[in-house]
């Protein structure tokens, strides 16, 4: 079976403008290899609506699963719900199922349920909600597409719940090889291995310490014999 793919897309100016770091991508990526889904792109977009309605209907198309984070508050530059209504050419109103969670949380806290807040429960037709167990503002999945927040802590809880409802693969296993070499070094017999097990994804990464040289070489894929036959080969040439 192949495993499935998935595509990440981050939504925000304070992203872009260096103010927040992303590690909603990182999050991401890790839960998704864990469960032998293949993260195959991640982009990075303003919190303009053509920007978020372009980028979402092409990694849409292309992957099994896209993942989006960021623009699902109350404030007039939150726009995701809006812009992904769009992409799938849908109506978005304020859900019953929506404005009854965040009603009953305000209230509990004695707190207005304004109409800042109640932007939060406009919800695009047809979508199910995405359960957030921490702040209760819920995201929500349309067609392949998964919609939550940018905090990160709400961003990982809403995640936990979406990821329980989808079908992963062959988890991806990596072994990995520190070579005191420079890439230059080992660049040809690496591809040549590479060539010999083209079922395997093998990658070179190199650091520098204290001013000498030298790569990590990576070897990933679902079939755990393989793996340990590339690695076999990988140290009798390098080890």
């Amino acid at each position: 079976m192949t495993n499935p793919t998935a595509a990440m897309l981050v939504i925000g100016d304070e992203i872009l403008s260096g103010r927040t770091r992303d590690s909603n991508t990182h999050h991401l990526a890790g839960e998704l290899t864990a469960r032998g889904i293949r993260l195959m792109e991640a982009r990075v977009v303003a919190d303009e609506a053509p920007a978020i309605i372009e980028a979402v209907n092409a990694l849409r198309a292309r992957w099994d699963h896209v993942f989006t984070s960021g623009g699902i508050g109350p404030t007039h530059d939150d726009i995701t719900a809006e812009a992904i209504a769009q992409a799938f050419g849908v109506a978005i109103t304020h859900r019953a199922d929506a404005m009854a969670l965040l009603s009953a949380h305000y209230a509990s806290r004695e707190m207005e349920f304004n109409a800042a807040r109640q932007r939060m429960a406009r919800i695009p037709d047809g979508a199910v909600l995405i359960d957030n167990p921490i702040s209760v503002a819920p995201g929500f999945s349309i067609g392949n597409v998964h919609v939550m927040a940018g905090v990160p802590n709400i961003f990982q809880a809403m995640l936990a719940g979406v990821l329980q409802g989808i079908q992963g693969g062959a988890p991806l296993l990596s072994q990995s090889l520190r070579v005191e070499r420079g890439e230059g070094e080992i660049a040809a017999p690496f591809a040549a291995l590479a060539a010999e097990f083209p079922d395997l994804t093998m990658g070179s990464y190199p650091f520098t310490v204290n001013g000498a040289f030298g790569t990590n070489l990576v070897i990933r894929g679902t079939d755990a014999a393989r793996l340990d036959a590339a690695m076999i080969r990988l140290q009798a040439l390098f080890g």
